[in-house]
């Protein structure tokens, strides 16, 4: 069984499926998809969220709202190849939406990190850590089975498909009523906590169940092992996973660079690995040109950027096949020819020795890690004791969109769970510290 190109490629709304086709615009449903999310609070809010290094600094480095920008650009880039090269295979394709696949892509990749909570991963590790290990573990005997892995596995992806699914009080009908194609690509582990066998990621929580399901549906995405919930990943789900895996390796090594985590002998020394005889001759000639270190080493990364996205075009036509029929596995980095995918897991393991371990990403994870939990800590005691005095006051600070007044401990939990992770690192902080006594509001 294989998947269908024009089933698969949608411009109906979820929640608004009644209104399809009724609108007359200039732009495309997919090019509104990308307009909704850069107007959107939630994605102003990534201003403020850490991609890898502390914020704010004396030098400036990447936050989750460049970061996200960035990877729609690449995104855009590879759908846009890849949508022309199906193409010349299938022009009987011509008139679906197989020429959108780029706009589609790069709305997917703006939304990706929409439900990362503050502090970046070690946000997610506190959230799960609290039930797993923490105060919470005391209410696991409160929860379903489904219900206790969604809080033990918390998962920013999960989080930003129930960001923009999921109806929240006082929201319009249909929450961000983004097209079903936009929705499905950004799922990049489509299953259910409870299968995903141990491991921390996954799709979509319990309470997102059903609007998978629909999605899944109306798009003809295939049930593997015939698992209602565990599904075939949506194709364009590897682009927007490449883009991702793209730009967080490369823009991470500049950074690095800036912050002299990396000397500039070892950051040229990763990029030139990329490179082959002719192009590493051609960068040495630009360089005499360009005698800026910070401007040769963005001008080597830009030159790396355009080989991976080649690339991962290439592999994504040569296995379109498998992918449409749900047989493919892995990133499409991963089936790269050499020297890149060599180049790409050196560059992985030097920058997990000297970026994501270094001193300062730690010690801003640690106090992200700190941060989150006592505010979770907090706010769950506060809504499963609501009567108390000091549980009013902090309750009075929720917005009235998060239902924390849920019928259901796991309806309680989870809008606590929105509240937290749609902080900024600042508002987390500063509200961390008032709840301790460190600041009081200005008079």
């Amino acid at each position: 069984m294989e998947m269908d190109w024009r089933r698969l490629l949608s411009a109906k709304r979820f929640g608004l499926e009644e209104y399809h086709g009724s609108r007359q615009d200039d732009r495309s449903e997919f090019q509104r998809d990308y307009d909704r999310l850069v107007f959107s609070a939630p994605f102003r809010r990534l201003q403020n969220k850490t991609q890898v290094f502390p914020l704010p600094g004396s030098i400036f480095v990447h936050n989750r709202l460049t970061h996200s920008l960035e990877v729609s650009c690449v995104g855009r880039s590879l759908g846009h190849e890849v949508s022309e090269r199906l193409l010349r295979l299938h022009p009987e394709l011509s008139d679906s939406h197989l020429p959108e696949i780029g706009s589609i892509v790069a709305a997917a990749c703006l939304a990706h990190d929409l439900g990362n909570p503050p502090f970046g991963h070690s946000g997610e590790r506190a959230i799960s850590t609290y039930f797993s290990e923490g105060k919470g573990a005391c209410l696991q005997r409160c929860l379903s089975a489904s219900e206790w892995e969604d809080l033990i596995h918390f998962e920013g992806n999960a989080n930003a498909f129930r960001l923009l699914t999921h109806q929240f009080q006082g929201r319009r009908k249909g929450g961000f009523a983004m097209t079903y194609s936009t929705l499905a690509s950004i799922v990049k582990y489509p299953f259910s906590s409870r299968l995903a066998g141990g491991k921390p990621k996954f799709g979509f929580f319990l309470s997102e169940e059903g609007s998978f399901r629909r999605i899944a549906e109306e798009l003809g995405i295939i049930c593997l092992n015939g698992d209602p919930l565990k599904y075939a990943r949506y194709p364009l789900v590897y682009l927007v996973e490449a883009a991702d895996d793209i730009c967080y390796q490369m823009m991470d090594i500049e950074d690095a660079h800036k912050l002299k985590l990396l000397t500039t002998e070892e950051t040229k020394g990763l990029f030139m690995r990329y490179l082959d005889g002719k192009r590493a001759k051609r960068s040495e000639e630009v360089f005499k040109m360009v005698t800026d270190v910070n401007e040769q080493i963005a001008y080597l990364r830009s030159v790396v950027i355009g080989l991976l996205v080649e690339a991962c075009v290439d592999v994504f036509v040569a296995h379109e096949a498998e992918i449409l029929s749900g047989e493919f596995s892995g990133p499409l980095l991963k089936h790269a020819g050499e020297p890149l995918k060599a180049a790409y897991e050196h560059s992985a393991a030097v920058s997990l020795e000297k970026i994501y371990r270094s001193k300062d990403v730690l010690d801003i994870e640690l106090a992200g890690f700190r941060i989150i939990t006592t505010l979770v800590d907090l706010m769950v005691e506060a809504v499963m004791s609501p009567d108390k005095a000091y549980s009013r006051l902090l309750m009075g600070r929720v917005s009235g969109q998060y239902d924390i007044a849920s019928p259901t401990l796991y309806g309680k939990v989870q809008a606590v769970l929105d509240y937290i992770s749609g902080m900024t690192d600042v508002y987390a902080l500063d509200l961390y510290r008032k709840i301790n006594g460190n600041s009081l509001p200005a008079v």
